[in-house]
């Protein structure tokens, strides 16, 4: 995708969430339209940085991209609360100053990431919640959208499902996929942003937030080492502070990027008991996609121009 005349270093990875996504639990037709989205999506991304376009306005159009689409668990098609809302999450960071924005427990806003990020630049604080972040949204122009945009058939029976899983006294079986959606870029400035956005988990209650909008644990990004968006059992994330963890080993302990990653998803968490995955990008362009689960949709666009585009995990 890139000529040999062309030294420009951008890479872009993202994820559409991970978990138990094995073959044979979808549709061939349903397989094919994942792929093609995420292919769309990745190169969309790469070419908008080859161009020159800002790392920040890349992560969050792509991300639009997927908050748009009811394939994932954000925006449109998030997962109900047990009370049968949606209250969504989203983050947003740059590396050059660590600046950062993220909102929590919204419902009626349609970009969550684009509300992370005007917090983020609109604001003096890092992250906004519930009603506050609402009204600091009609503040900044945003349009308020009813509850039915945000719902789906698919959503509203994996809700059902999680009910009466828990009511007969079973183990719920709808958190077993998450779907949380994620950008990491380096653009053509040498810049690293990170941002993610989220659902949350179905059936969540008492206004449980998870990893997604906070800083350090679903979302970090710092020019000194990589940017890294999260998808998985929040919990776990935020007590791991898996995000800023990566880079941490990165910045301090000489870490490749692989390594760390590897070391934090594939060790830490797994040790643990979380469940989950990141994507990854460093300052040489070079990324990573690495999951303890049964799939994550993923795709990818190194420096080198290499694509990936993946679901499950045997693919490389």
């Amino acid at each position: 995708m890139m000529s040999a005349a062309d030294d420009t270093r951008v890479a872009i990875a993202l994820h559409g969430g991970a978990g138990t996504i094995e073959r044979g639990t979808m549709s061939e037709e349903l397989e094919a339209t994942y792929r093609a989205f995420l292919d769309d999506a990745i190169t969309r991304g790469f070419e908008k940085l080859r161009k020159g376009e800002p790392g920040l306005d890349v992560v969050v159009s792509i991300i639009q991209l997927m908050e748009d689409s009811p394939l994932f668990n954000a925006g449109r098609g998030a997962v109900y609360t047990w009370e049968g809302t949606h209250e969504l999450d989203a983050s947003i960071m740059h590396g050059e100053n660590l600046d950062a924005g993220a909102v929590a427990g919204i419902s009626t806003v349609k970009s969550p990431i684009a509300l992370a990020r005007a917090v983020m630049e609109g604001s003096s604080h890092v992250m906004l919640a519930g009603a506050g972040a609402e009204a600091f949204a009609l503040e900044q122009g945003f349009e308020v959208m009813p509850p039915e945009y945000f719902a789906t058939d698919r959503r509203r029976e994996a809700l059902d499902a999680y009910k009466a899983n828990e009511q007969a006294g079973l183990t719920p079986e709808a958190d077993h996929k998450f779907g949380t959606v994620g950008v990491v870029v380096l653009d053509a400035a040498g810049n690293l942003v990170a941002g993610t956005s989220t659902g949350g988990m179905t059936g969540k209650r008492w206004g449980r937030i998870g990893d997604s909008p906070v800083i350090g644990a679903g979302t970090y990004a710092d020019n000194r080492s990589c940017s890294v968006s999260a998808t998985g059992h929040g919990e776990y994330f935020i007590r791991h502070t898996v995000a800023r963890d990566i880079c941490a080993r990165m910045q301090f302990g000489g870490a490749t990027l692989e390594a760390a990653a590897n070391t934090v998803v594939m060790d830490e968490l797994v040790t643990a008991g979380g469940e989950g995955g990141i994507v990854a990008v460093d300052p040489t362009g070079e990324v990573t996609l690495i999951f303890n689960t049964a799939g994550m949709y993923r795709a990818s666009i190194n420096a080198s121009g290499e694509k990936t585009i993946g679901i499950y995990s045997d693919e490389s």
